[in-house]
């Protein structure tokens, strides 16, 4: 999965994919982000996600956080952990950071095990995000380009996907916008870093990119890789892409064919060529946006009913992404934010009011703009224009025209 693991987006696939392989021993790896002082809390949030949205229960198998665990059972722990995992039927990794984990993983019994689940196909191995880095020969130490300024460098990944025949570097979060101006495409690394990784990658070697909030489902058994979600899955070689969209299909061959450049297109294949395809579900920062949107054509047209509804949508959102564990930009607290932000204006617009002033003056200042004409017309000039004084102290302006005196509230 390039995103979106414990969020509604994900939903359906994870049911999905519980409802076909129908697993019994569920288990969630908190490696990656087992160095987070907020462990137990990012796992609790996750097993509540499965449990309630999905249906499946999930373990969180003991000593697998790696040195990050202070406290840890020791030997032991991990040995009981290392047997949860061999002995899983669904294993489930998402959040934290790559290299942390190939730490923890790469040339130990963690990733001996992950690999013979690939290779056996005894699990469902389910890894998003920064576990999703990991599966490939070659691996993104993301934060440590993006975030602290080390030269672009591949790590040596867990190379599970190696057993499928699949050579790549996996890049999830690969359609990512958050930069706004600046480029953060490809997990953070934008094109003109990509491309210097790229050129460092052998002939027989891909990168392969996953949107976010979308899934790609590899079924060896059936040969098949099926794309699901909001995005796109891409085979990128030396600058050219191939896409295969979300709902279409790629034969496991003819993935590898692709990977190796062997062929330059494949034989792409919907899902089912009457069906319509299905709207991609709104993620949680298109819906805060779209209550924001709402909530400015509340004001303009002083609609209380809907200034008030925006605010309570994004509260349904809120709760309804909280067992989401990403917590990069657009997540429930910047959401919010944004419902704090609006809860204010709400108040600052029920201070000054959301009736039309004109409506509101109207029955008063009618009577006297006829007045002041009449007097203007008998010529009582210096009346008239006390009234137009009166006006102006209550706000409202009068302007004379040729066609008569017109009035409105002062701005």
């Amino acid at each position: 999965m390039g995103s979106g693991e414990t969020a509604p987006t994900m939903v359906s696939v994870h049911r999905e994919l519980v409802a076909r392989l129908r697993p019994v021993k569920a288990v969630l790896l908190d490696t990656p982000y087992g160095f987070q002082e907020n462990v137990a809390e990012i796992s609790a949030r996750a097993q509540t996600y499965f449990e309630r949205s999905v249906g499946l229960q999930v373990d969180v198998p003991p000593g697998l956080r790696g040195f990050g665990e202070i406290g840890a059972d020791g030997e032991a722990g991990g040995d009981v952990g290392l047997a949860a995992v061999r002995g899983a039927d669904w294993v489930f990794a998402g959040p934290g950071s790559p290299s942390y984990a190939l730490a923890q993983w790469r040339d130990g019994p963690v990733g001996e095990a992950l690999a013979d689940h690939a290779r056996t196909g005894r699990a469902a191995l389910v890894f998003a995000s920064a576990a999703a880095c990991t599966l490939g020969a070659y691996a993104l130490p993301v934060y440590e380009i993006y975030k602290s300024g080390t030269r672009p460098h591949w790590l040596d990944g867990l190379d599970v996907l190696g057993r499928l025949g699949l050579k790549v570097a996996m890049i999830p979060h690969y359609d990512n916008a958050e930069g706004g101006t600046h480029d953060t495409r490809y997990c953070y690394l934008g094109e003109r870093r990509l491309r210097v990784l790229e050129r460092e990658l052998p002939d027989d070697a891909a990168v392969l990119g996953l949107d976010e909030h979308t899934a790609a489902l590899v079924d060896v058994g059936r040969d098949a890789v099926e794309v699901r979600g909001r995005g796109v899955m891409t085979v990128r070689r030396r600058g050219e892409s191939v896409v295969v969209p979300s709902g279409g299909s790629v034969s496991l061959t003819e993935l590898r064919a692709l990977v190796r450049g062997e062929v330059a297109r494949p034989a792409a294949r919907p899902r089912d060529e009457d069906a319509e395809p299905a709207a991609p579900q709104a993620t949680l920062r298109d819906t805060v946006v779209g209550c924001e949107e709402r909530f400015e054509t509340g004001l303009r047209e002083r609609d209380a009913e809907a200034l008030v509804r925006a605010v309570l949508d994004i509260d349904a959102a809120v709760a309804e992404w909280a067992g989401d564990t990403e917590e990069d930009e657009g997540g429930t607290d910047w959401a919010r934010d944004v419902m704090r932000s609006l809860i204010v204006r709400l108040g600052q617009t029920a201070d000054r009011g959301l009736s039309d002033p004109r409506d509101v003056l109207e029955p008063v200042v009618e009577p006297l703009i006829g007045v002041r004409a009449e007097l203007r017309r008998t010529g009582c000039f210096a009346l008239a224009d006390t009234v137009r004084h009166a006006l102006q102290t209550i706000g409202v302006e009068v302007r004379d025209t040729p066609d008569g005196s017109h009035w409105r509230p002062d701005a």
